[in-house]
This record gives structure tokens, sequence and C-alpha cells, in this order.
């Protein structure tokens, strides 16, 4: 059976997250995913969300736990591209992962992290202390 990366850092997500993006796709439009990971925080998969435009993209809570359920993913980690490269989050951003953090809470799903992923860089809520 093929292994799953285990992540321990935001740089490893990111790793992650580039694979699941290509460069192209980071330059054009907002897309959404997360990662869904065991009790070992191995990633045992990967979930489109939506794809949006050059400014926004529609998050469903819904289906990114229904997801996750699925899975029987005991965390998952959200990330979003900004085809602008700017890294700063947005208030929508930031309302968007206190809801779903939230969410999370009621269902024992722990949002490790949310990153806002960059052809060249990323963000982490985790490390600024935004989770």
């Amino acid at each position: 059976p093929k292994e799953f990366p285990q992540v321990r850092s935001s740089e490893d997500t990111y790793r992650v997250f580039k694979q699941v993006w290509n460069d192209k796709q980071l330059d054009y439009t907002e897309d959404f995913w997360v990662l869904l990971l065991n009790r070992s925080n191995r990633v045992i998969g990967a979930t489109h969300i939506s794809k949006g435009g050059v400014s926004g993209t529609v998050v469903d809570a819904k289906v990114i736990f229904t997801a996750a359920l699925k899975m029987n993913s005991t965390s998952i980690i959200l990330g979003h591209s900004h085809p602008s490269g700017n890294l700063t989050p947005s208030q929508a951003d930031i309302n968007l992962t206190r809801k779903l953090k939230k969410a999370g809470e009621l269902l024992d799903i722990t949002i490790l992290d949310h990153l806002i992923v960059t052809r060249h860089s990323y963000y982490s809520f985790a490390d600024e202390g935004m989770l």
C-alpha cells in the first residue's frame, strides 16, 4: 500500500498542497481544498471543495465535513489559493476559518491549519496564532 505523507508543520502542508495545485491553477482562480488526516497526521485524502473567480470562492461547511466524516478523518487542514499572490488573509478568510473551527469542534474534527497558498509562498493561520 502507498504510504501517505505525514504533516508535521505548515511547510510540510505547503508541499502537499503544491502537489494538489499546479502553478497555472494558482495564478488564475481562487480554489479551496481540504486535506483529510488520520490520528497520526497522515494525509488520507485531499478534497477539492470549490473553484471561484479571481477574488473569491464559495465554501460550504457541509461539503467539507461530509468529506471528513466519510473518510473518518480526525483532523483536517484547509487551504485556498490567492491568485493575486497576496498572502494577507481577508476578513472573509478569517471569519470562515473561525466558523469552520467551531463546526469542527462540534464534530470532534480538529482544524489543524488553514493555508493561503500562492505560487511562491504561503500564509499559515496556525503559525500566526490565528487558530
